[in-house]
């Protein structure tokens, strides 16, 4: 009688201690190759700046990486309309929300980003100059929770004012942005410096708000051989105003990225800014699953270049499309 009971006791215990375990593993332990990182839901913070067919694709990009990589997410998707001090409540919210991860799109998202906190990891894109900006030291000295992928391929801007001088034949280069967005005034200095080699100059407008971008574009008529928008949030917002002057004037457009060129700019050279959001989005898989903090991953430039000119709106504002400009670049039809 003894045995028996001793031996009921030995198999209890032994099918409370598989039952600890089989719990165990269903919460996410490492047995069985269910890692906690396969089970856990991660609270996404994404603050873009301004409604611009670029940073929506960038964003885009950054939420199919995480898709396809099998992350489980909840984006809390913010847009601040253009408005640094929105961009300012958002960051707030999110750090009091305590994200897992914040995707700051544009220079002003990431700086208002980083403004809130220095814990929460934080992932940058579509920022110009992230050392200038105060973002990191260096693109190799990342800061302790941020990091990110700028879009100032470092050849970009000067193919294009290559092909508005040397091609077009533009002496004179009128560009509207707005003087309190960082990256516009870095592309600017850029823009100033290389058409001064090639023997050209540029007149500058500056605006605060979408509501001035047709006027200052107007304000350029009769001043400028060629106009010229970099990947300014406020006048990119209100392209089509721009283009309605090119179009009327008969002034060639010009713009400092592929999706504003298929609106209706005459040219443009650039990447996808949804392989960049992509690749941004990989960065966010390796530090949500802990592989990777943001100190640890370098910022990324843009991996492709092209410059692609748009015979249709070419036509439209009065240039004459020159066969030849295939062997330089590629000719947009349309989609």
């Amino acid at each position: 009688m003894r045995k028996y009971v001793k031996t009921i006791g030995v198999s209890l215990a032994a099918m409370l201690l598989l039952a600890g375990c089989g719990n165990n593993e269903s919460a996410g332990g490492s047995s069985g190759g269910s890692g906690e990182n396969e089970q856990k839901t991660y609270k996404v913070g994404i603050s873009q700046f301004a409604p611009h067919p670029s940073l929506d694709a960038a964003t885009e990009g950054f939420k199919k990486a995480l898709e396809e990589k099998g992350i489980k997410v909840e984006f809390a998707e913010q847009n601040a309309q253009g408005d640094q001090p929105n961009a300012q409540v958002i960051a707030q919210n999110f750090a009091g929300d305590k994200v897992d991860l914040i995707f700051a799109n544009a220079t002003p998202s990431a700086i208002a980003a980083l403004n809130v906190t220095k814990e929460i990891p934080i992932l940058f894109t579509s920022v110009t100059d992230p050392v200038g900006a105060g973002l990191v030291k260096a693109f190799d000295q990342p800061g302790e929770n941020i990091t990110g992928t700028t879009d100032n391929h470092p050849d970009a801007t000067k193919k294009t004012i290559d092909f508005i001088t040397k091609e077009v034949g533009a002496k004179k280069i009128g560009i509207v942005y707005n003087s309190g967005e960082q990256n516009s005034v870095v592309q600017v200095d850029a823009v100033e410096e290389l058409a001064k080699a090639n023997g050209a100059s540029i007149v500058e407008v500056s605006v605060s708000t979408t509501a001035e971008v047709k006027q200052a574009a107007e304000s350029l008529v009769g001043r400028v051989d060629a106009l010229y928008i970099p990947t300014d949030n406020t006048v990119v917002s209100a392209l089509e105003s721009v283009i309605s002057v090119a179009n009327d004037k008969k002034i060639p457009l010009f713009v400092g990225e592929l999706d504003s060129m298929k609106k209706g700019a005459v040219a443009a050279s650039g990447f996808s800014y949804y392989d960049l959001g992509y690749e941004t989005g990989l960065m966010a898989v390796e530090i949500l699953t802990g592989k990777k903090k943001p100190s640890d991953i370098h910022v990324a430039l843009p991996q492709s270049l092209a410059l692609m000119i748009n015979k249709k709106a070419a036509e439209a504002q009065g240039l004459t499309v020159k066969d030849e400009w295939k062997n330089i670049g590629e000719f947009y039809e349309g989609e």
